[in-house]
């Protein structure tokens, strides 16, 4: 059958055109289900079970479920319970999902996916029997709710005679009671799950009804503005709108990223906040200049848990004391307030639950694992067993009557401190891919034995017989590059860069390749890595091991030994990696007078060529700047780190480095000539000159000027800030100028200009990655490019939409961040692990001082830590005196600057049970009235904690059962 729609539409030179939609209907699609006795169209697998079980008092017998769309997108963690089987999922539900929510349309699929689940979708839309046509002034959400109920109605008929029964879901009093009056078995969600014998699912039912009406009529929050008002603001300048960045220090101030403008706009206290969580998508109105405020410069501690009483009386004004006070002219910053919210980005959430004094009752506060995001208010029947387990939640709104947002309990992670737990938060946190691959994923890598045919070897170009080795990390297994390097009959050198060739194993638009797209990169974690592509590739046939044969995409360079560039050669490869070495085992052979070996010479060669490389590209103006970075070293049966050291550089480090900067130069400026729109490059925006404020400040502390007018100015100025006894300064210097820079960038070329292609800290031109496809998807995709470039291989459209493109780059962007973190993160779990059973001193230095706190750096273990200069009950705080102006505190005869070196005591604190953190405490310089304890008392206290059989989690687990004790309120 064959419906036709007209549309009449308007053309742009004032004609008119005329548009026919033609709509086909069936009559033979299947119901999904085995028992179906009718003339459906047979499948080879049906996902509905024949004879469902009834776990419902409310529907005894065997049933099928439909769920409407806002149950879809409200209750989607009850409907991914394994409980929760035999649902129908109706075309129209699931095409309303997708346009209103692409992370719950993507569950969704996966459910469907999913042969466990019994999950089905009919396409009620095509079925001659099911489909609705839109009655005269009917909304389209009334035609579609009559549409749903439509397909009930057809399946309950349809599956009469097998017995089973149809259940509608709705939470739609209209829709329901229509359903009920054409004789269709509906319910609300919350009456059927609590129907059910699984009682632990109400726990995970979101949006419980008139749950917002329970908190009392004071009003907290302003209102929001409604769509038409914030557009027609938005249009007249009024309002501005933006992404919501909640700061780490300080939960109650945040920065609005405002779109086409450099500065960002400040929030400061949650009435100005209005309920707006990190990431949102926010409505700001600027606020008159006498009102603008700045960053506090207190370091806030972490909150001790309250009772909830205390928490919902606690007023609003109370708690904004602290960043009221009238901030001078000339500090003042852009400041703005919430009026409105166009998109909610919540997620789930991990984190604890608070301890209560009420064990019993049913509604909690859980508190999140990350400090920017607010505790939310949950009912759960659970408190008892969860209250020392980390677990998931998820917000559902956040009425103006109530101080915390309310929200559902998930699911349950395991215990507090457990390391795989804590591993499983992280990567939950930071929005980390890592379930296992699945078989659709699995099922486009090669089959096994794997053997290089005739027709590549003719395709390829065979460098088996150079002498090419890799230089990587100890453990390294998933080998991206090598390099080879001899000199020539002109006295010339021939250099190669050979990088694994991924891209012949992963084929654009399959399944490998959506999920290496979807995750972007490989992830480090201290005690494990989550694979970008699965091992078979990452570990084996990627991988350039040595003694094997091995596909690479190779850059050939001749040189002068100037390392003045005199040709350069794109080529797919065959190769023989002679040694895979360590940076440690090149470094030995190059320093060995002795050896005299083939490999030893290409070795020495390309080392000697890197240093030129180097020192041309400081020279041009590029960054040497500075982070630290530690290496754990791990008991091989508890997996517990047993040590902890910085890593040490060498000039093999380096040598590769310089090398893989090189070919990734190269590269980029081969695809941007071939590709001018679609070419993916990486750039690094040069920073604004008031980023570099604390440096500056920093720096004239001990008499030297930065120059920030240009890299290589800041390169100069840095090279000549050195202070003879204290060599650490210039390192810490470059720590703080890394962090004035501006995040690098994916992007696509066509959608800038070329003069924003600069990436400032290399100081080059014309930048993208290359060099390392088995743990990066950014590398994938200029292999692509370039393979065309070269005519190695065919293209295909989507690499030619510069659209498409740019959304790769997106999220590239966000996973390459998320990877950042989630890696930091793992570095603060396994240093609390190592910290454990230990208390010690230790040199360190002064990075900031802060109105309340000195940060400072271990450089030994190269860590950072807050040394607070107040006790739980600031008595100490008027020991210091905080001069602002000078970045000074005082205390008697002792002052404090950036960059002085101190003596603190390291342990780790037990108080939060939720960020069990380092805690740093002062040591040297003594301060009258200000003492740590000895490290023989502490010692004692460890050795009482240990020998009761507390351990990390288990002695902070025994405490979080107990009440708090009633604290006065601080005013």
């Amino acid at each position: 059958m064959l419906t036709n729609k007209v549309f009449i539409k308007k053309t742009k030179s004032g004609g008119v055109m005329k548009i026919v939609r033609e709509h086909y209907l069936r009559d033979d699609i299947s119901c999904g289900s085995p028992a179906c006795d009718k003339d459906c169209e047979a499948l080879d697998r049906y996902p509905l079970e024949e004879k469902p079980i009834s776990d419902s008092k409310l529907v005894p017998v065997p049933h099928y479920i439909v769920p409407d769309t806002n149950v879809v997108l409200h209750q989607i963690d009850i409907l991914e319970d394994p409980s929760v089987k035999n649902v129908i999922i109706l075309q129209i539900v699931l095409d309303e999902i997708r346009h209103r929510s692409a992370p719950i349309y993507k569950r969704v699929k996966d459910m469907l996916c999913n042969s466990a689940k019994c999950f089905y979708t009919y396409c009620n839309e095509f079925n001659m029997h099911t489909y609705v046509e839109r009655k005269p002034k009917e909304s389209a959400n009334d035609r579609n709710d009559r549409a749903i109920r439509k397909a009930v109605g057809w399946y309950a008929d349809h599956l009469i005679k097998a017995g089973i029964e149809v259940v509608l879901l709705t939470n739609d009093a209209d829709n329901r009671k229509q359903a009920v009056a054409e004789d269709l078995m509906a319910f609300t969600v919350h009456d059927y799950v609590k129907s059910l014998s699984n009682q632990s699912l109400i726990d995970r039912l979101a949006n419980p009804l008139n749950q917002s009406s329970d908190f009392g009529g004071k009003t907290l929050f302003p209102e929001h503005l409604g769509l038409a008002e914030i557009q027609k603001g938005i249009r007249s300048g009024k309002y501005l709108q933006g992404t919501l960045l909640i700061s780490r220090e300080n939960y109650l101030e945040a920065n609005v990223s405002v779109r086409d403008q450099e500065n960002m706009v400040f929030v400061q206290g949650l009435y100005n906040l209005n309920r707006a969580v990190n990431d949102d998508n926010v409505v700001i109105e600027m606020l008159p200049e006498a009102e603008w405020s700045c960053p506090s410069s207190m370091v806030m501690r972490e909150d001790d848990a309250k009772d909830e009483e205390d928490e919902a009386n606690e007023s609003m004004t109370d708690t904004e004391t602290l960043i009221r006070n009238k901030v001078p002219k000339e500090l003042r910053q852009p400041t703005g307030h919430v009026v409105g919210i166009i998109k909610r980005n919540w997620r789930q959430y991990c984190g604890i639950l608070q301890p209560s004094v009420i064990m019993e009752r049913t509604r909690h506060l859980f508190i999140p694992a990350e400090k920017r995001i607010p505790k939310i208010r949950i009912e759960t029947r659970q408190a008892q067993t969860l209250m020392s387990k980390r677990i998931i939640v998820a917000i559902d709104s956040w009425p103006r009557n109530s101080r915390y947002p309310l929200g559902h309990f998930v699911r349950c992670l395991g215990e507090v401190g457990d390391k795989d737990t804590e591993n499983e938060v992280l990567l939950l946190e930071h929005d980390v891919p890592h379930a296992n691959f699945s078989e659709a994923v699995l099922s486009f890598l090669p089959k096994m034995p794997w053997t290089i045919t005739e027709e590549e070897e003719k395709r390829r170009r065979d460098l088996r017989h150079l002498d090419i080795c890799s230089v990587d990390p100890p453990g390294c297994t998933d080998i991206d590059d090598a390099l080879h390097c001899r000199e020539l009959e002109n006295g010339n050198y021939e250099v190669g860069v050979h990088i694994a060739d991924v891209s012949h194993f992963i084929r654009p638009g399959n399944a490998l390749d959506q999920e290496a797209a979807n995750r972007g990169t490989t992830v480090y974690l201290t005690d494990k890595r989550i694979d970008m592509v699965p091992d078979l590739l990452s570990s084996n046939l990627c991988s350039l091991r040595c003694d094997v044969f091995r596909f690479a995409f190779s850059v050939i360079w001749e040189m002068t030994k100037d390392a003045d560039i005199v040709k350069t050669d794109f080529t797919k490869s065959i190769i023989l990696s002679k040694a895979s070495l360590t940076y440690a085992q090149a470094q030995i052979r190059i320093d060995d007078q002795n050896d005299h070996g083939n490999l030893t010479k290409s070795l020495r060669g390309l080392n000697s060529l890197a240093k030129i490389l180097k020192k041309k590209r400081l020279d041009n103006g590029a960054l040497s700047l500075a982070s630290t970075e530690v290496r754990f070293h791990v008991d091989s049966e508890t997996h517990d780190p047993i040590d902890v050291q910085t890593k040490e550089l060498r000039e093999t480090n380096s040598m590769v480095e310089e090398f893989m900067l090189l070919a990734n130069v190269a590269v980029a400026e081969k695809i941007l000539h071939e590709f001018p729109d679609n070419a993916l490059l990486r750039r690094h925006p040069s920073p604004p000159s008031s980023n570099f404020g604390p440096v500056i400040k920093a720096a004239e502390s001990k008499g030297f000027e930065i120059d920030v007018s240009s890299g290589k100015a800041l390169a100069d100025s840095l090279d000549k800030a050195v202070v003879p006894e204290n060599p650490y300064f210039n390192i810490m210097l470059r720590i703080m100028t890394t962090r004035c820079m501006m995040q690098a960038v994916y992007f696509c070329s066509g959608m800038l200009q070329p003069s924003d292609y600069m990436h400032y800290g290399l100081a080059a031109p014309v930048y993208t990655h290359f060099t390392s496809p088995i743990r990066r998807y950014s590398d994938i995709i200029a292999h692509r490019l370039l393979a065309v470039s070269i005519g190695a291989d065919s293209s295909y459209q989507d690499l030619l939409d510069k659209s498409k493109i740019q959304k790769v780059c997106n999220n590239l962007n966000f996973r390459h961040k998320m990877a950042q973190y989630a890696g930091r993160a793992s570095v603060n779990l396994h240093t609390h692990l190592f910290f454990k059973k230990r208390i010690q001193d230790e040199e360190g230095y002064v990075l900031f001082v802060r109105k309340n706190a000195l940060q400072v750096l271990i450089p030994k273990y190269g860590l950072e830590g807050t040394v607070f200069l107040n006790d739980e009950n600031k008595k100490s705080s008027s020991i210091f005196v905080y001069n602002e102006e000078e970045s000074t505190q005082t205390a008697g005869d002792v002052i404090f600057h950036v960059f002085d070196p101190v003596i603190v005591q390291l342990s780790i604190d037990r108080s939060n049970v939720q960020h069990m953190k380092l805690s740093l405490k002062l040591v040297k310089p003594q301060v009258p009235g200000f003492s740590v304890p000895s490290a023989s008392e502490s010692s004692e206290q460890q050795e009482m904690d240990t020998s009761s059989g507390t351990s990390l989690s288990s002695k902070s687990n025994a405490d979080v059962g107990k009440p708090p004790q009633k604290k006065k309120k601080k005013r």
